[in-house]
């Protein structure tokens, strides 16, 4: 069964930083492209972040480039999401999601989510 467990959200104050984890169970962490996407109050489901199985390649949406970095350690299957000078408008639930080989932002499985607040 493939599990991905997300933590490290949390309260923060705008311009404060925090590090999202991913870990992967249940499936061949390094033949899986790695995402973030996250839910805002009253928004869609939007991309946040991604990178290719060996980490070669990255894509970002044009709201977080600049502020957030993804990484992942394929020897403790976790993905990571750093996320520097946070904003209020950067509220919302994070979910990690894998897809197998390349990214093409059509998920294969998603994990449950952690919330980030980011206050003013």
């Amino acid at each position: 069964q493939v599990q991905l467990v997300e933590s490290g959200g949390g309260l923060v104050q705008a311009g404060d930083s925090l590090r999202l984890s991913c870990v992967a169970s249940g499936l061949g962490f390094d033949s899986y492209a790695m995402g973030w996407f996250r839910e805002g109050p009253g928004k869609d489901r939007e991309f946040v972040a991604a990178l290719t199985w060996n980490g070669g390649e990255t894509y970002y949406a044009d709201s977080v480039k600049g502020r957030f970095t993804i990484s992942r350690d394929n020897a403790k299957n976790t993905a990571y999401l750093q996320m520097n000078n946070l904003r209020p408008e950067d509220t919302a639930l994070y979910y990690c999601a894998a897809e197998r080989q390349a990214w093409g932002a059509l998920p294969d499985y998603w994990g449950q989510g952690t919330q980030v607040t980011v206050s003013s």
